[in-house]
């Protein structure tokens, strides 16, 4: 019995990694299969698709459409999240307050500091840095300046998605709800990666660690005193992957195959940031997040090519990409990993025991509490890296693949998404 179950598991394995190399819903896999003819993607609503009617007898708003049911509605059920005018009320709410403070204060409460200004700006100044060139260190009011970054990055994602992508995939042809909103993610991840790559790239370029000199890590540990451009950064990075959670964990967009690897590469992230953050390793949390977000931009480039059939192109971008991947999420990451595990020793000894009042919290084991996580970001990105391969084998050697193989994303959904659209 033992011998025939040990014969069983390849092929389940098999089973499993060809299913996901032809699902189309896969956040890698799905999108680079082929589509079909632009402009004839849509679909008639099935008869027998499920109507949802209030008492009334008209047509209830789904629970996650981009329609308003009032600002006050929105807010309360999370809503604001997917409503692109809610959101941008509560910034400009907290904008008029901040405002309005600023211009009162000096008559009504002149010693008084700004209780809006740590939601806009970055808060904990160090008096004793200089003023041409300004440190800040950590603090609580540190979660403040997220939590409204969280409805920041809610409003970006809402906007561009909805009155930038959607009428690009509809000039180029796409009509399909389905494939309209996957445009529209993809072009949000193409722009926010892009944006964020290039800021980590610049900040990269002011900090001694400059294209991944790994030793500076640890010499001169710790990192307590940040640049003003750093810490906004950081924790700008944290309110992204904190609403990207909201996200997929309030099933706003489509779940995918690897939904469980998606949601466990979230946790991970917001591991690796908040715990680097709090024990003053954010040099070598810059260097995580620049390796992981220019592979990205690439990525999603390659999947808004292929939704509007430009092939020649998608391919190039696509043998880009993969060089690109390797380098950065790979070879850069495993140089992090081996940084962690041979060059910790290179801090201080007076950095090597755990006093958070001194912003030290590096004894010996710790070494292994920052390898942890990096390592199983590593492993996540292994298992995409072996389906990246499968798809550029496939797109190599299977020369008759045609639109009836994987004809369209998400088929069976398209009377339900067209009614949300």
């Amino acid at each position: 019995m033992t011998r025939s179950s040990d014969r069983k598991k390849p092929q389940r394995i098999q089973t499993y990694t060809e299913s996901v190399e032809t699902d189309p819903g896969h956040h890698l896999v799905g999108p680079f299969g082929p589509q079909t003819p632009l402009g004839q993607d849509s679909a008639p609503p099935s008869p027998s698709a499920p109507k949802r009617f209030l008492k009334n007898g008209n047509a209830a708003v789904a629970p996650w459409s981009t329609e308003s049911r009032g600002f006050w509605a929105d807010i309360k059920s999370l809503r604001w999240v997917v409503v692109p005018t809610s959101s941008l009320k509560i910034l400009l709410a907290v904008v008029a307050l901040w405002a309005n403070w600023e211009l009162l204060a000096p008559y009504v409460a002149k010693d008084l500091p700004n209780p809006f200004a740590p939601l806009l700006f970055i808060s904990h100044y160090i008096p004793t840095s200089s003023s041409d060139d300004p440190r800040y260190r950590k603090g609580y009011l540190d979660l403040v300046f997220i939590a409204y970054h969280i409805v920041f990055w809610s409003f970006i994602r809402q906007s561009i998605t909805i009155y930038i992508c959607r009428p690009i995939a509809r000039r180029f042809g796409i009509k399909k709800a389905t494939k309209l909103d996957r445009f529209g993610e993809q072009g949000y991840a193409v722009i926010y990666f892009a944006i964020m790559g290039s800021w980590g790239v610049r900040i990269m370029s002011q900090l001694p660690t400059w294209w991944y000199d790994t030793k500076y890590f640890w010499i001169d540990y710790p990192h307590w005193e940040m640049k003003p451009e750093l810490k906004r950064y950081y924790l700008m990075q944290a309110a992204y992957w904190c609403q990207q959670l909201i996200v997929l964990l309030l099933g706003l967009e489509k779940p995918r195959k690897d939904y469980y690897e998606l949601v466990a590469h979230h946790f991970v992230t917001l591991w690796l940031v908040g715990w680097s953050y709090l024990i003053n390793l954010t040099l070598i949390g810059n260097a995580v997040y620049l390796s992981m977000d220019i592979p990205d931009s690439w990525l999603g480039m390659s999947k808004l090519l292929n939704y509007i059939r430009w092939d020649r192109t998608k391919t190039a971008v696509f043998a880009v990409f993969i060089g690109i991947w390797s380098y950065f999420r790979h070879w850069l990451n495993w140089r992090i990993l081996y940084s962690v595990l041979f060059e910790f020793d290179l801090m201080p000894e007076s950095s090597k025991r755990w006093s958070p009042e001194d912003g030290v919290w590096l004894v010996w084991w710790m070494k292994y509490q920052v390898f942890v996580p990096i390592l199983a970001l590593q492993a996540l990105n292994l298992f995409w890296y072996f389906f990246i391969w499968r798809i550029a084998y496939r797109a190599v050697t299977d020369i008759t693949v045609s639109d009836d193989r994987s004809d369209d994303e998400d088929d069976g959904d398209d009377d339900a998404d067209e009614k949300d659209d």
